[in-house]
């Protein structure tokens, strides 16, 4: 059965820096693409970043420049370093893996970790 689980969440100040991890168990990742999504009250779901299993990165405008995603393939894991976060970065964020060709919605999804951001 695969599973994603997020950690790394946590209540940091402007400015301040966390850094999220996402293990996969139950498969082998290395040729999915790898991705980070958030969804803050009341607001829907949307995409902050992702990385090809080529190594490829896209960021959203909102966090590139401060967030960086990087994968470890023997840990089957995600990371995503957050500085310089903002009141506006506070969100529940999930990490998603897909198979290449596919839409997110079709892959593999955590739970979840928040993310709060104080002013």
């Amino acid at each position: 059965q695969v599973q994603l689980v997020e950690s790394g969440g946590g209540l940091v100040q402007a400015g301040g820096s966390l850094r999220l991890s996402c293990a996969a168990s139950g498969g082998t990742f290395n040729t999915y693409h790898r991705g980070w999504f958030r969804r803050a009250p009341g607001s829907e779901r949307e995409f902050v970043a992702a990385i090809t299993w080529g190594g490829g990165k896209t960021y959203a405008d909102s966090v590139n420049g401060r967030f960086t995603i990087s994968r470890d393939n023997g840990k089957n894991s995600v990371y995503l370093q957050m500085n310089s976060l903002k009141p506006e970065d506070t969100a529940v964020y999930y990490c998603a893996a897909v198979m290449v060709g596919s839409d997110w919605n079709s892959g593999y999804w955590g739970q979840g970790t928040q993310v709060t951001v104080s002013s």
